[in-house]
């Protein structure tokens, strides 16, 4: 999830609604120009009993980010009613390091030119924190979901944003406390040349989610016993907020562009307006009474370019438009899956002749084809039935195959002369084997964990 510390100097006010595709519009790039920016979480935990640190405790959250600051991290603030300041995040030449409302983890990285720059930052990353967590005696667990917490036992990072949502999310959904306090996930963030290159990377980003979905499904235990699916984490979404989750049929159907994803984020409930740095509840109400000068939250003012950002920000389909696209179905996972994501949506997307065979796989899937795939994705991973027989596996090799395709047309080498295929690897085993992630943890726990879940720890931390 995004930081605003501050308002924009240059942050125009929206006098029409013709304003609200520009950031859309200004993210289009000529091909030279496409960067990857991958996005990965990790819970934290105390290495003495497992609990997840809260803020302020001595080697807590707030002590773990500071002490990035001898990698040359800098601190960002926000603004508390009180008047106080809390550092919510460090920025960096690798990116931001930033909070998800439990006290995740999360690396947004810095949108790189190629794969193997991904990884290389993946790995700077995990050793920086891997080194802060000797000092702070905290280590870091890739899982898409907590394995044995209860909400109860999570604690609350003090940004501003988040306690909005926390009021929020259960009037709209029974799980969004989970999403926010319990999960983490892997996503990459992919650029497009123009309206209809982003429609059809849209789409087929949309209708290949739920193999992702299953490629990396890895949070099959809830407070510390199976919880009866493969990915908790992707299930939870099924009901965190109906009004800002889902998989958007509108995408597929013909005329999609800007305008209707506008459309769309109009329609979706607010959460907050950013003013003087600080957060303003506006949960549940609407942006169209914004532009109108009539939002209840801030009577008689309008929105600006930031106030749209925000909103933009807000929604959580399964693939997101903002000035780029949002691949957002994996769950969290080891060092090789967070290189493995990006691979497999840059080998899809950025090659024209791949994305046009990524296309060719789904282009005759219905509404309903697609929407019972992603509801069988999260209990039956790559068992989840496609459109006409035969289940997600059967098709999972080619897509793959398409990926590897893409990657090796792209010819970004490393200084061995390696292509960037090989990052495909892990999925290409998963594939191999037919099993997901989620289910070796599950054969390991009936197994030679005997039920004792607390060895997680030990086999899946950095």
């Amino acid at each position: 999830m995004s930081t605003r510390t501050t308002t924009g100097q240059d942050d125009p006010v929206i006098t029409s609604i013709a304003q609200l595709a520009e950031p859309m519009r200004e993210g289009e790039k000529p091909k030279a120009d496409w960067r990857i920016g991958t996005e990965h979480e990790k819970f934290v935990f105390c290495r003495n009993d497992h609990h997840a640190p809260s803020y302020d405790e001595p080697g807590g959250i707030h002590d773990l980010l500071m002490s990035l600051t001898e990698f040359g991290w800098e601190p960002v603030e926000e603004r508390t009613p009180a008047g106080g300041t809390n550092v919510i995040a460090m920025r960096g030449p690798d990116g931001t390091v930033s909070l998800e409302p439990a006290g995740q983890l999360e690396l947004s990285g810095a949108p790189l030119e190629n794969l193997h720059q991904t990884c290389a930052e993946t790995g700077r990353h995990l050793a920086q924190v891997k080194a802060v967590g000797e000092k702070t005696n905290t280590g870091f667990l890739g899982l898409g979901m907590w394995p044995d917490k209860t909400r109860a036992e999570l604690p609350i990072m003090p940004k501003g944003r988040y306690g909005i949502m926390l009021g929020h999310m259960p009037r709209v959904g029974s799980m969004g406390l989970d999403m926010m306090l319990r999960t983490c996930t892997i996503q990459v963030n992919l650029d497009y040349s123009s309206e209809a290159d982003m429609a059809k990377k849209f789409r087929v980003g949309l209708a290949l989610q739920p193999l992702a979905t299953a490629l990396f499904a890895n949070s099959p235990f809830t407070e510390g016993k199976p919880n009866g699916m493969l990915s908790y984490r992707s299930h939870i979404w099924s009901d965190t907020d109906p009004a800002r989750t889902g998989m958007l049929p509108f995408v597929f159907e013909d005329g999609f562009g800007y305008e209707r994803y506008v459309d769309y984020m109009l329609d979706v409930p607010m959460y907050f307006v950013f003013r003087d740095g600080l957060y303003i509840d506006a949960a549940g109400q609407s942006f169209r009474d914004f532009l109108n000068g009539k939002l209840p939250a801030l009577p008689g003012e309008r929105p600006t370019i930031s106030d749209w950002n925000d909103h933009l920000s807000t929604a959580f389909p399964e693939v997101r438009l903002k000035s780029f696209l949002e691949m957002r179905g994996a769950d969290g996972g080891p060092w090789s899956k967070i290189c493995a994501l990006p691979a497999l949506w840059v080998g899809l997307l950025y090659d024209q002749t791949a994305l046009d065979a990524a296309w060719d796989v789904v282009k005759g899937w219905t509404i309903e084809e697609r929407q019972t795939l992603r509801d069988s994705v999260p209990k039956m991973g790559l068992n989840a039935p496609i459109a006409g027989g035969g289940k997600l596996l059967d098709i999972a090799a080619e897509v793959l195959d398409i990926a590897t395709s893409g990657l090796a047309a792209r010819a970004r080498t490393n200084s061995s002369g390696d292509n960037e295929t090989g990052f495909l690897e892990p999925l290409r085993d998963t594939v191999a084997r037919g099993r997901t992630p989620a289910e070796d943890l599950l054969a390991k726990y009936h197994g030679e964990w005997g039920g004792d879940l607390s060895r997680i720890y030990d086999e899946m931390q950095f």
